[in-house]
């Protein structure tokens, strides 16, 4: 088991690079897995002393939902964006820098949160307090900064919280 543990240091992470090998490559053939499972074995070796406490994700099906919620979300925004653009004028949008306090403690859960947030069109995460405390973000268009407050913190952070903590 410790010789797999050294050949494989983060397993998910050599499957997710042979996929994406593979997904660049355009052509599913037995070359460009090989080489893909060649680069997801030497990637993972390489970069393993810059990943001292590797992240334990706690609920999988909770990653599947929450990838899954995002893509909505991402997808209903960009929607929602494409009609303030167009059909909001300047005077009517209501752009907020909103402070979200985070119970999240995890480097890697707060990263993904504002990673998200930043992929979410409409909104980007611009700052992470200096304790880690309050993450700020800027939206486009927030008519009520606190319900959007309190929907990062439904929608994403909960969910987050019951993966990485």
């Amino acid at each position: 088991m410790k010789l797999l543990r050294r050949i494989f240091p983060h397993p998910h992470l050599t499957l997710l690079l042979t996929l994406v090998w593979v997904l660049l490559a355009n052509a599913p053939s037995l070359n460009s897995v090989l080489f893909g499972l060649i680069l997801g074995i030497v990637i993972p070796f390489i970069t393993q002393p810059y990943w001292p406490d590797r992240p334990k994700l706690r609920n999988w099906p909770m990653v599947v939902e929450y990838i899954l919620v995002v893509l909505w979300d991402i997808v209903v925004a960009n929607v929602t964006v494409a009609g303030i653009i167009l059909f909001k004028r300047d005077a009517d949008r209501k752009p907020a820098w909103i402070s979200i306090p985070l119970e999240l403690r995890s480097p890697e859960a707060i990263t993904v949160l504002a990673g998200t947030i930043t992929m979410t069109p409409g909104t980007v995460s611009c700052d992470l307090s200096e304790r880690g405390l309050n993450l700020l973000v800027h939206c486009l268009d927030a008519p009520d900064p606190d319900a959007v407050r309190d929907e990062i913190k439904h929608r994403y952070e909960r969910r987050l919280k019951e993966i990485f903590e």
